[in-house]
C-alpha cells in the first residue's frame, strides 16, 4: 500500500522581509500565513518547526493507539506534545532534537509495559524514522 499526502507552500519576497502561505492537501490549512517572524521573532502565525511538531505528536499518538490495540489495551485518552528544536549549526540551521511529552489513561496497563509500548511507537511511527533528529521521550500513564 502506497499513501500519497501533500502540502505546498508560496512565498514572495526576500527572507527576512518576504511572507508566504502553508496549504494542505486536505485543507487544514488553506493559505496560512507563515513567515520569517513567525519563525525567529514569536509573531502570531504558523511556521514549519510548528508543523513538524503537530505531525510528530499525531503520528506517534496513532502508532501507540495501533500498539496499545495489539497488546489488548485501549486508551482512555492520550495527550502528545512534541517540542521541536531548531538551531544554528556552522552558518545554517538544524532541527537538532524532538522532546515528546506523553500523557496517558490506559485502564489496566501496568507501568512498565506502557513505557515499552510507548518507546516501541517513538521508534517505529513513519515520522520518528524520517527525522535524523534526537528525540526523547517523556511518557506518563495516568490514572483514571
Amino acid at each position: 500500500m502506497k499513501i500519497r499526502n501533500s502540502g505546498s507552500a508560496v512565498w514572495s519576497g526576500g527572507l527576512k522581509d518576504g511572507k508566504g502561505a502553508i496549504s494542505t492537501q486536505s485543507g487544514a490549512l488553506d493559505a496560512h500565513p507563515y513567515g520569517f517572524a513567525m519563525r525567529f521573532e514569536g509573531v502570531p502565525g504558523t511556521n514549519p518547526e510548528e508543523l513538524i511538531g503537530a505531525a510528530h505528536a499525531g503520528c506517534f499518538t496513532m502508532a501507540l493507539s495501533k500498539i496499545l490495540g495489539e497488546a489488548g489495551f485501549t486508551a482512555e485518552r492520550m495527550e502528545t506534545t512534541a517540542v521541536v528544536t531548531l538551531e544554528q549549526v556552522g552558518e545554517g540551521f538544524s532541527i537538532t532534537g524532538v522532546a515528546l511529552t506523553l500523557r496517558a489513561t490506559v485502564p489496566e496497563l501496568e507501568a512498565a509495559q506502557f513505557q515499552e509500548l510507548a518507546a516501541k511507537a517513538k521508534a517505529g511511527c513513519p515520522v520518528s524514522k524520517l527525522l535524523k533528529a534526537e528525540i526523547t521521550l517523556d511518557a506518563q500513564l495516568l490514572t483514571a
